[in-house]
């Protein structure tokens, strides 16, 4: 450990100390963390690779769903294999260098996750408020400038993180008590006035405009449901919105927990609060395939279609 006089402006390795009080347990839970992590590279590449070959689903809510795919499989990637390594053969140490690149991946394609869930439920919106708009509002024009826009604002919102973090200097310890780096864990390393590069960070912004955003769009959404005629319809509707809004509400509850322990959280156990905010980055890549992939029917008989194939 460094003494605590010293002070090092880029050191050369940070040491993730996994989930404090739960170490013993760290080949256990790198199990299921696994298993989410595969379906969710199977499942994100399966809608990838149909959505491609599939003409008939190059509309706008498989597009976006594209776009969210790619985002969760760069979110895991650059978070599970790390960790897994942290978990099952103890490597601790990190590079500064990958611990800056991990953290600036982590938060600029979570704020395009959000920016992603967004634009998806204002593609329903538009689809049940105004069907017969639905086509000339939501041209692919207007959908790849979205995308374009969604991935911008993660880019430049978050690029100043690692900026900022570099020219810090660090004398109190270089071990980050995380399972990988995160912009307030290691901002606490350092041996200065911190404040402003605290009150930077965006997420806390980001999130909740895009939250309150999808609530407007979805409390539209459900007006519009319950004035149709059919209560066959309606039901259907509900049931799809329904699903939708349940893994939103995974990533924003799970997100917001991780955000608000950090500033007002001090009594939080730290286990409960890093196993929280590794929920956030592991759970919506491995439910967004299945909520949004198996529970679409042209992408559920498009893959059965091409497995009777294969076994045919």
């Amino acid at each position: 450990m460094l003494p605590l006089n010293t002070s090092l402006p880029s050191p050369v390795t940070f040491l993730l100390m996994g989930i404090p009080g739960l170490e013993h347990l760290h080949v256990w839970i790198g199990i299921p963390f696994c298993s989410m992590y595969i379906v969710a590279v199977v499942g994100n590449v399966t809608i990838l690779a149909v959505v491609r070959a599939e003409r008939s689903l190059h509309e706008p809510m498989f597009l976006f769903l594209c776009m969210l795919s790619v985002t969760d499989l760069v979110l895991s990637t650059s978070t599970l294999p790390r960790m897994l390594c942290l978990f099952w053969l103890g490597a601790h140490d990190i590079a500064f260098d990958a611990c800056l690149a991990q953290m600036f991946f982590i938060h600029s394609f979570t704020a395009m996750e959000s920016g992603f869930f967004l634009a998806m439920a204002i593609d329903r919106y538009v689809a049940i408020c105004h069907p017969l708009r639905h086509s000339t509002i939501l041209t692919h024009v207007h959908i790849t400038i979205m995308g374009i826009i969604v991935v911008i604002r993660g880019v430049a919102f978050f690029s100043p993180h690692p900026i900022l973090l570099k020219q810090l200097p660090y004398c109190r310890t270089q071990r980050i008590a995380h399972t990988y780096c995160e912009f307030m864990a290691v901002v606490k390393l350092a041996c200065m006035d911190t404040g402003a590069t605290k009150r930077y960070s965006l997420a806390t912004i980001i999130g909740s405009c895009d939250a309150v955003l999808i609530a407007v769009s979805y409390a539209f959404i459900l007006r519009s449901v319950f004035r149709l005629p059919s209560r066959d319809a309606s039901f259907k509707a509900l049931g799809t919105c329904g699903s939708h809004v349940c893994v939103i509400l995974v990533f924003y509850s799970t997100a917001g927990f991780s955000i608000f322990t950090h500033r007002f959280g001090k009594h939080v156990p730290a286990h409960v609060h890093i196993f929280i905010a590794n929920m956030y980055l592991l759970v919506p890549p491995f439910l967004n395939p299945i909520v949004y992939g198996v529970r679409t029917k042209k992408i559920r008989e498009h893959v059965l279609r091409i497995l009777m194939v294969k076994v045919a």
